[in-house]
């Protein structure tokens, strides 16, 4: 495998990865949660600090640095944590269903500063979502993936849908809806197979 025509040898150290499980050290602060990514790697304390409250800043929790997680909501620990990803500036976004544990109005929140964050230097990113209205309000491209343990990509679509983009109005838009009915049209038997198979596979 290549990555940015490199052969990819261990831990890919360009890419940033949040998944859908917090990841937070409930013994730090939102602050040091933060700063901790640039102090591994050597960066002075006061430095990464002042990096850290910056990035926590362009999230929206610049009050709520020195919170510990359990302090936070849902939403403000996911936050913390994409400003945890984000301030080590990887060329990669490697994001596995991040916002699947919040509630749908602070989903759209979430996925509105992503893509607020995403139009300052345009990174690449890879989103999981079972979601497909997600999908297509994030993306420029959604890739639907086969059921099962052999999964496949089975199609994918270009969206052409203008920027910048609000995850509520988008979704308003006429053509976001042509694509939504022309997308599940493929996805729905791919849905009805992986149902099939966790039933079988249940007790």
């Amino acid at each position: 495998m290549r990555i940015f025509d490199s052969p990819l040898v261990g831990l890919n150290r360009d890419a940033g990865y949040l998944f859908q499980a917090d990841a937070l050290f409930p013994w730090k602060t939102a602050v040091d949660n933060v700063a901790i990514a640039l102090e591994i790697e050597g960066v002075a304390r006061s430095e990464a600090l002042q990096r850290a409250q910056g990035w926590l800043a362009s999230v929206g929790l610049s009050a709520f640095s020195n919170r510990y997680p359990h302090m936070l909501s849902g939403g403000q620990r996911k936050r913390v944590g994409l400003a945890q990803v984000l301030i080590r500036d990887p060329k990669i976004l490697l994001m596995d269903e991040p916002f699947g544990p919040l509630d749908a109005q602070t989903r759209q929140i979430m996925g509105n500063l992503l893509l607020e964050l995403w139009s300052a230097d345009r990174k690449a990113v890879l989103f999981v979502t079972h979601d497909l209205e997600e999908a297509i309000a994030l993306a420029d491209r959604v890739v639907i993936m086969s059921a099962g343990p052999a999964a496949r990509i089975i199609g994918h679509w270009r969206v052409a849908l203008e920027r910048p983009r609000d995850i509520m109005e988008v979704r308003l838009d006429k053509e976001f809806h042509a694509l939504h009915r022309e997308i599940w049209h493929v996805l729905k038997d791919e849905v009805l197979k992986g149902y099939a198979q966790s039933s079988q596979g249940g007790p």
